[in-house]
């Protein structure tokens, strides 16, 4: 039996993963704020069993977990918008797993920029105690999965593609062609497709005993911002060209934690070789063969890609 916390669309991903596998090998079980959504009755409807539980209550996470054998753990930065929160969650779930006697958690972490980043650094300013709390939160949960015994994959993802279809989209100038802008001056950002997350998953819990106890690094394609935007070129047939966004105009640009989006950008691109390192494109392909390249999913959303476009949500910082 599997567990999974539908959080973005890494879980959803595994849960679609699971139900198309022809293996078999495991039953789903969703658990979810909202048994009655729409969403939880699709699932009920392909033969998942759905229970309520809520990530903020340990004991339904303890009900939830009784009798699964792996579960996929995952924490929404969105919604919460503050690390302390998002820790607090992180352990509930390590220790609701724990108790319920889980096998095999995949705990969907990331990297701690606080041991690259010099403490000193002024020019990265605190946010809420940490320098890229989105990312740094996950990271300070990781040790106490392992100090309470819970046996643990710790899975560090890439940025999501998917944001360029919605969060950050493309932006139409006045004579019609597109801008692609991020705050990656000319170094590599490592992207993968959410949709991808869950078929990796799928193969780690398939292969427990080899990576428990690790952390498995993943992405799709390490790509520059110009070389983004030559491929948004020819999946959209029409000129996009990358604007390399200074960092200081998501620092000015008065949204909520907009340091935090600046800090990571700022980490990502100073840090390259920390970031695009240990994420091995070869190996992630090895546990999914059918890993979408940037083009790939690119062409798979166009729709997607183009009806962001016309929203400009990032536009402004341009």
């Amino acid at each position: 039996m599997l567990w999974w916390a539908p959080r973005a669309n890494r879980a959803g991903g595994l849960a679609q993963a699971i139900l198309a596998d022809p293996a078999g090998e495991f039953a789903l079980r969703a658990i979810t704020r909202n048994p009655d959504s729409e969403a939880a009755q699709a699932l009920r409807e392909r033969g998942t069993e759905v229970v309520k539980a809520d990530l903020a209550d340990e004991a339904s996470l303890r009900a939830a977990f009784e009798g699964a054998d792996a579960a996929f753990l995952v924490t929404n930065w969105a919604e919460l918008m503050d690390p302390k929160a998002e820790i607090d969650q992180a352990h509930a779930m390590a220790r609701a797993a724990k108790a319920a006697g889980v096998g095999h958690a995949i705990w969907s972490t990331n990297d701690d920029s606080r041991q690259t980043i010099p403490a000193d650094d002024e020019r990265y300013p605190d946010v809420l105690g940490f320098k890229v709390p989105h990312i740094d939160a996950k990271a300070s949960a990781d040790a106490y999965f392992t100090e309470i015994g819970v046996p643990t994959t710790f899975l560090r993802t890439s940025f999501f593609w998917d944001n360029l279809a919605s969060v950050m989209p493309l932006r139409r100038n006045e004579d019609g062609t597109l801008t692609l802008a991020l705050a990656m001056g000319g170094s590599r950002l490592s992207g993968i497709a959410a949709a991808d997350i869950g078929k990796v998953v799928l193969s780690i819990l398939k292969r427990r005993e080899e990576f428990l106890g690790r952390t498995v690094s993943i992405a799709g394609e390490h790509l520059t911002g110009t070389q983004m935007a030559a491929q948004f070129s020819d999946v959209l047939g029409q000129t996009v060209t990358y604007h390399p966004l200074p960092v200081q105009s998501i620092r000015e640009a008065g949204f909520y934690l907009a340091d935090d989006v600046a800090n990571m950008f700022q980490f990502f691109t100073e840090y390259e070789d920390v970031i695009v390192g240990p994420r091995d494109v070869s190996a992630t392909r090895e546990l999914h063969p059918e890993l979408m390249t940037f083009a790939t999913w690119a062409a798979q959303n166009r729709d997607r890609v183009q009806a962001a476009t016309a929203e400009q949500n990032w536009s402004q910082l341009l």
